[in-house]
């Protein structure tokens, strides 16, 4: 594979101060989703040449990157959404718009904290593609968005796919505070499931996403190697509701 050249303007240089501030701030409040960005931002050095590298390296790659079709814009379009036939990737993906009230356009708001996303680019379009695609992950994968467990585990599924540093801080870190909180390991063997699951997947970043949506969602999961993902649903079940949701402010809630 090709070795492309960093991002302009970067250092190289991982930014820690910044990590560990925002990591003690995400652990306190889970639900504050910027603290994700700074991270991203701090320790996801060399990343974007990688993972745009392996893109135009597909069958389909060199299309969608030269299209750089911005997925935000049609996952937005409540046309878009609608369009998909029940049992799709599409339909579940309406489903969960539904019930979370989450939206595209949520994390374009948030991650904007980020000025490089916000460039015209190709790592930069390609870094905006993994964003936007957070959301069909959760809906892939089953892990739940509103709930810290489910977070964890895609935030390590996530790593095992497209690599960065700070998916693996963010997961690791959320792992190990869980020990003490909930002091066994339901939590933490679960994000390790969740690499691992990542890791045997297809690389989904490659997909055409338009054409997943529309593909059956039991196919869509076998095709890229997405299995259940029993160690989640077991701590799912034993940890209840606020455990599962211990890192976020509205636990209280989840578990009413």
């Amino acid at each position: 594979m090709a070795k492309l050249p960093p991002f302009p303007g970067t250092s190289g240089r991982r930014d820690w101060r910044t990590a560990f501030d925002a990591i003690r701030i995400l652990l306190a409040d889970g639900d504050d989703t910027t603290q994700v960005f700074r991270i991203m931002r701090a320790l996801n050095v060399g990343n974007a040449p990688m993972n745009y590298a392996r893109l135009i390296a597909t069958s389909e790659g060199g299309r969608l990157a030269c299209e750089q079709v911005e997925l935000a814009e049609r996952f937005s379009d409540p046309a878009f959404v609608a369009r998909f036939a029940p049992g799709t990737v599409g339909a579940a993906y309406r489903d969960f718009l539904a019930t979370t009230g989450y939206s595209a356009d949520g994390l374009v708001a948030v991650s904007k904290v980020i000025s490089e996303d916000q460039v015209q680019h190709p790592y930069a379009w390609f870094g905006r593609r993994v964003r936007d695609t957070h959301d069909i992950w959760h809906v892939l994968t089953g892990y739940k968005a509103d709930e810290s467990l489910g977070e964890a585990c895609l935030v390590a599924f996530s790593y095992a796919q497209v690599g960065g540093l700070g998916w693996a801080f963010i997961g690791g870190a959320a792992a190990l505070k869980s020990l003490g909180v909930t002091r066994n390991t339901l939590f933490a063997k679960a994000v390790w499931e969740g690499y691992r699951n990542g890791r045997r997947a297809k690389w989904i970043s490659g997909e055409d996403y338009e054409a997943l949506l529309a593909e059956p969602i039991d196919v869509a999961r076998a095709r890229l190697g997405i299995v259940t993902p029993v160690a989640y649903l077991k701590a799912q079940r034993e940890l209840g509701p606020e455990m599962a949701s211990y890192l976020s402010n509205r636990r209280e809630a989840v578990a009413a």
